[in-house]
């Protein structure tokens, strides 16, 4: 069920004269109109601020023509063949895994022309290897009554005679189990002879027209072709094309290491680095022993690139404050805001405060279906007029990292090229029975329009500069102020982050479970992100023992913690305590009355503050962060306050667990922190150590003890000199 319009932009973001490209699908291909949209609140609860989207001047007014575009989701791989004109024999050689036994038949590899109306494919139906005919026009199976088990691994052979019918087709499982059978063979015969000379390509897991098509689920390893060759009376096969999946593994190609070099290309960035059927157990990283990572993990609902024709395009204007925007698009049977991101000129000076936007964690939780979207939270989005489209129901545009792909395995890579559900204003991932049920970029709008509401001057910055540019991304702001959830996290964003506090630079961190798992990403393919779920943190899913590191970049996964990079070293807090989607509010310490930190309560009577908001009913909920000296916490910082009134079901992290009655850090209650600390040879951190937090800011019309202590953060951090080198 794909939206009557919906559509993705590239890149995700742009500076004043630098062009952003939209990309629609408009039902029926009928004709939209489209304007350019300020986002400054993304809420539709009626009881909140409410959705503040403003018009931005710009020359887009009017109608625009539609089509409708097909998502080509899949993955698979594509090469070109050498000339088989004058082999008499050729048989296909590989190792094959299937990990989802499908009803219908998809492919293993299909020999075929260009737009697959030539095509021998090699199939999987219910288990059964399957051959598919198609030639001039006419298309037939033939059934080889050989079967494979999902999770198993085979070696298939399948021989043929060039302009013959017959096709003997040979299984063999590796390492059979105990009463497994052992190799098994047949002869079919095809409606028709096979013509060596129609086919110009090979295409794995799927057959190609353009797009994938009958998109296999499970992994390949040493396709070969090999031709018969009559050497002294003896009969021996040579080499035509053998394509090497051990090789490159950290790209979008595959070598032939044959006498022909037709190497190969991916689609859709299927998964790489996984244990082949060699795999002992002896190494753990691929980079190491790749011949043992020979495998490709092929889904059929990978996808990385949408790859829609482009609808429309424009330059930022200059006029335009750094800051959301969205492309609204309507057409008459629906209307879409797809959301992009304005920095500031190049050489503009810097304004006082940078707002980070965690874009690689909405692109890892991007388009998550989490199962809960039922009639009451669909009576909820209908009477809020909140957006409507949930990924429950919309399954054409991929899972997020928190899913499953369609034969069990965890989802490792996303893309933004595609349509992002959950990145839109409006969008509800909860039915919060107290507040409004946000995440993540619609969460984080809360954060933007009290900064409006407040006339604080701020720029914004996102995870993609910080990765591109390092620190001179954000060098020269006084304070860099994060959202609610910075999760997800490469190599170069931390290290820009530890960069600027290092060099003076002032942090507020105003989310929990920051800064938690390591990510990978490519400069040749910028808009996607790959996550390993190594040992380790609480996960949706857990990567297979031998797969912890990163295809794309050969890196260990899983939490920076385990990297040597806990999250206490940079924000003075990690994450320590998961619960429901529900909060309660902060106890100020005694620490924080001492004259050096007080400010910070400035205006606030109560001891107790925060019990109250939009995401749970309270600032401390759902995730929660607190100090540790041994994980880093630098040596001053100043617990401010203890949230408390937690539930049973707030419970401890699994990577501080060590037995049922010992943790790694001692004494770990259900409570957030939030600290203070920093000074001397570093920038000065607040952080608040709850992922709701943000929700409280507009309480009573932003008039609360919560936006209070923010603003006089904000105040005194803006007004400490400016980082630099």
């Amino acid at each position: 069920m794909q939206p009557p319009i919906i559509g993705y932009c590239d890149p995700l973001r742009g500076r004043p004269g630098q062009r952003i490209a939209f990309h629609v699908s408009s039902g029926g291909g009928r004709p939209f109109s489209a304007r350019v949209v300020r986002i400054v609140c993304g809420d539709p609860n009626p009881q909140g601020p409410g959705l503040d989207i403003r018009e931005v001047a710009s020359d887009l007014c009017g109608e625009h023509p539609g089509q409708e575009q097909i998502v080509p989701i899949g993955s698979c791989g594509l090469a070109a063949l050498p000339a088989l004109r004058g082999h008499g024999a050729l048989s296909a050689v590989f190792n094959v895994r299937p990990t989802r036994l499908n009803d219908d038949l998809r492919a293993i590899l299909s020999l075929q022309d260009t737009e697959a109306t030539q095509v021998l494919m090699v199939g999987l139906e219910r288990g059964e290897l399957v051959l598919l005919q198609r030639r001039d026009g006419q298309e037939g199976r033939a059934a080889t009554g050989l079967r494979l088990e999902a999770g198993q691994w085979y070696a298939v052979r399948v021989d043929l005679i060039d302009d013959s019918s017959a096709v003997a087709v040979r299984l063999e499982p590796i390492e059979a189990r105990p009463l497994r059978p052992k190799g098994q063979g047949t002869v079919v015969s095809l409606a028709a002879p096979v013509d060596f000379q129609a086919w110009s390509r090979i295409t794995f897991a799927a057959a190609w027209s353009g797009r994938p098509q009958h998109c296999f689920n499970g992994q390949i390893e040493q396709p070969q072709l090999r031709a018969k060759r009559d050497d002294n009376g003896r009969s021996e096969d040579e080499i035509v094309a053998a394509w090497d999946f051990s090789q490159r593994i950290n790209q979008q190609t595959f070598p032939d290491v044959g006498p022909h070099g037709c190497d190969g290309t991916l689609v859709n960035v299927p998964t790489r680095a996984v244990r082949g059927s060699n795999w002992t157990g002896n190494e753990m990283n691929w980079r190491h022993a790749p011949q043992h990572y020979g495998a490709i993990h092929f889904h059929d609902d990978d996808l990385s690139d949408c790859k829609w024709a482009e609808s429309l395009s424009f330059a930022i204007s200059p006029e335009w404050d750094s800051g959301i925007y969205g492309l609204e698009v309507q057409n008459e049977l629906g209307t879409d805001i797809i959301p992009f991101y304005v920095l500031p000129a190049k050489q503009a000076p810097r304004k006082p405060i940078a707002v980070l936007a965690s874009t690689f964690t909405h692109v890892a939780y991007a388009n998550h279906a989490r199962g809960n979207f039922d009639e009451a939270f669909r009576e909820r989005v209908r009477a809020w007029q909140a957006y409507p489209w949930n990924p429950d129901d919309v399954r054409e545009f991929a899972a997020s990292t928190y899913n499953y792909h369609s034969d069990g395995s965890g989802v490792s890579l996303s893309s933004r090229l595609r349509p992002i559900l959950t990145m839109r204003p409006g969008f509800l991932t909860f039915n919060d029975p107290v507040g409004s049920g946000l995440r993540h970029f619609p969460a984080d709008t809360h954060l933007v329009s009290w900064l409006n509401h407040h006339g604080f001057d701020f720029d914004i910055v996102t995870d993609e500069d910080l990765d591109d540019d390092g620190i001179s991304a954000i060098e020269g702001y006084k304070v860099l102020v994060t959202g609610s959830h910075p999760e997800y996290h490469t190599e170069r964003s931390l290290n820009a982050l530890r960069d600027f506090c290092d060099l003076g630079g002032n942090f507020i961190y105003l989310g929990g479970n920051g800064f938690y798992w390591r990510i990978a990403r490519r400069t040749d393919l910028p808009h996607v992100i790959e996550i390993r779920r190594a040992e380790g943190g609480i996960r949706a899913w857990a990567c297979e023992p031998g797969e912890y590191y990163q295809q794309l970049d050969g890196g260990y996964g899983g939490l920076w913690r385990r990297n040597g990079r806990p999250p206490q070293a940079l924000a003075g807090i990690g994450f320590a305590i998961q619960g429901p989607y529900e909060g309660s509010g902060y106890r100020r310490t005694a620490e924080s009355y001492r004259p050096e930190v007080a400010w910070v309560f400035e205006g606030v009577d109560n001891d107790v503050c925060g019990d109250y908001g939009l995401f749970g009913g309270g600032a401390a909920g759902f995730e929660l962060d607190q100090m540790s000296d041994a994980l880093g916490t630098p040596p001053g910082t100043v617990v401010l306050a203890r949230s408390e009134g937690h539930g049973d079901m707030f419970r401890i992290v699994p990577e501080e667990v060590l037995t049922h009655t010992l943790s790694l850090t001692a004494n770990i209650k259900p409570e957030a922190h939030m600290v203070i600390g920093g000074g001397g040879d570093r920038g000065y951190f607040f952080s608040t150590g709850s992922i709701t937090f943000i929700g409280s800011l507009c309480h009573n019309r932003h008039n609360n003890d919560v936006s209070r202590i923010l603003a006089n953060v904000v105040r005194r951090f803006s007004e400490l000199p400016t980082a630099s080198r």
